[in-house]
């Protein structure tokens, strides 16, 4: 019985200290956000690098969006066509 009490005991020690990394580590990532006012995460998305954009490299999902609102459906032959044009 005593040994069972012992590794509960570390067992518990153990899931509290993990607890306590994992608050620091979320906070850590988190100061802009949480400690900057009017701080936000930064934009990864490829739509928002500038360097992407000035590529003309976009986010496919995002051009896919735009061209079913569009109404432009193109096929696979139009899109070949269009990567062979731009390379």
């Amino acid at each position: 019985m005593q040994a069972n009490k012992a590794i509960e005991e570390i067992m518990l020690k153990v899931i509290v200290v993990s607890a306590v990394l994992l608050l620091v580590a979320v906070l850590l990532l988190g100061v802009r956000v949480f400690f900057v006012k009017g701080g936000q995460f930064p934009n990864i998305h490829i739509g928002g690098s500038k360097a992407m954009k000035e590529r003309g490299i976009g986010c496919a999902t995002s051009q896919d969006r735009e061209a079913h609102r569009d109404g432009r459906r193109l096929s696979s032959a139009d899109i070949v066509k269009q990567i062979m044009e731009n390379n």
